[in-house]
């Protein structure tokens, strides 16, 4: 791995991005969810998140979307959210440093709570809209 330096472009993000969904494919437990939903999908599914890391991170706005809904029937619970976490905190980590490092793995786990505690909602409440 290269030695970690800060997001500051789309290169980054990409660098990011393509990364840590390498990582998610192979993973024993995420794989099968993601490869089951994405199919073979996945350049268009790595285009969102690049226009979506893009927006968050470097408030250069290229997505427009409500990211939770496509993951709001997904068969997912704690384990699933923490080892997702855990693999995008390594991966930024690794790879990056500086603020928007932190800022990226401090929206993720921002981004980790607030899907579970709607997916759990979702689950305990099927006749209630969000």
């Amino acid at each position: 791995m290269p030695d970690p330096k800060q997001i500051l472009t789309l290169d980054d993000i990409k660098l990011l991005v393509d990364t840590f969904y390498d990582r998610i494919r192979t993973d024993e437990l995420l794989a099968p969810i993601f490869n089951q939903r994405i199919q073979d999908r996945w350049p268009i599914h790595l285009e969102k998140m690049y226009k979506f890391w893009q927006t968050v991170l470097l408030e250069e706005h290229t997505y427009f979307g409500s990211p939770f809904f496509p993951h709001a029937n997904l068969p997912v619970d704690h384990e699933h959210f923490a080892a997702w976490l855990a693999l995008f905190t390594q991966t930024v980590e690794e790879l990056f440093t500086g603020d928007k490092a932190e800022e990226a793995k401090w929206r993720a786990n921002k981004m980790a709570q607030l899907f579970e505690a709607k997916i759990e909602h979702i689950r305990d409440n099927p006749h209630n809209i969000l």
